[in-house]
């Protein structure tokens, strides 16, 4: 994309999947050069990139990437990534558009399926592109899985059983994730790449049917072209196996096709940096590959 090292400028950056971003940006031979977030304890930075700027005022910040932008495109941020909560996506994603940058979102991109065509119409103007982080479709096995989906039979319709449980403490239900108009819910907020995923092997949704919405844990059925999938998601510890339990486990992650378990408990370290590889050489996830699985999130949420 360019001779020279790329400037970024990241938000969210105490955030629990910015340490990631970091090291995508450093490993693929990146500069950090401006960072945001309200919260200051951001000592992680001094890992990656201690010379970064650092603001904890949005205003701030956005006067600075203009800055920026007005000394020429050596010094101008090239990306901006968005680590910040899910409800400011979508504010964060036009703040780096209108400062002349692409941008690299967590999913969800947005909570609501019409923002995308919104984002869209930002991206024509500007000329500027929207990347998300789909890292579950760089995943191996999860790559095979696909592979054997596509080639076996015409019109088979799998057996899929989704359960993942994410022991997470009170702090959760007290901030911005435990807020239903901020996170959109449990489903939005740890189930997207799962359902992402899922439409991306076994294809389109006909059915989403919810079965429970809790404060910490979601289930339902959906039906899709190649698929019928019972879906569990959780963040409360009691519902762990008692195997996981007794081996001192906070995490469950099971995916069976048919019965058969889907392996994919490893492999997780450096897809943050793959995604970026991918983002960097032209490859890269944009708002039509995420449009999917924010319709079945919003989908979820207008059944409650």
């Amino acid at each position: 994309m360019s001779d020279r090292p790329l400037n970024f400028g990241l938000i969210g950056a105490g955030g629990y999947v910015a340490p990631r971003h970091m090291k995508a940006i450093k490993e693929t031979g990146n500069l950090l050069v401006a960072a945001l977030d309200r919260y200051d304890g951001v000592g992680i930075m001094d890992s990656y990139f201690p010379e970064a700027d650092f603001f904890t005022e949005p205003e701030r910040f956005d006067r600075h990437l203009d800055k920026l932008r007005r000394k020429g495109p050596e010094s101008k941020i090239d990306f901006v990534s968005i680590c910040s909560p899910n409800y400011l996506h979508d504010a964060h994603m036009r703040l780096a558009l209108r400062n002349d940058a692409n941008a690299i979102c967590e999913k969800p991109l947005v909570l609501n399926p019409w923002n995308l065509d919104a984002l869209k119409e930002l991206e024509q103007e500007t000329g500027k592109r929207i990347f998300t982080i789909l890292q579950l479709r760089l995943h191996p096995a999860i790559i095979a899985l696909r592979e054997k989906i596509a080639n076996g039979p015409a019109g088979k319709v799998y057996d899929v059983n989704l359960n993942y449980i994410t022991s997470r403490g009170r702090w959760y239900h007290i901030s911005w994730k435990g807020n239903l108009a901020q996170s959109g819910g449990i489903a939005t907020n740890i189930g997207i790449h799962f359902f992402d995923m899922l439409t991306w092997i076994f294809g389109d949704i006909k059915e989403n049917e919810v079965h429970i919405h809790e404060d910490d844990q979601a289930g339902g059925f959906l039906k899709l072209e190649k698929a019928n999938v019972n879906w569990h998601l959780s963040i409360n510890a009691d519902h762990l196996p008692a195997h996981a339990k007794a081996q001192g486990k906070r995490t469950f992650r099971s995916i069976t096709v048919d019965g058969e378990e889907v392996e994919f408990s490893e492999g997780f370290t450096d897809l943050h940096t793959r995604s970026y590889e991918e983002i960097l050489a032209g490859r890269g996830f944009g708002l039509d590959d995420a449009r999917k699985s924010i319709e079945i999130v919003h989908g979820i949420r207008m059944q409650l």
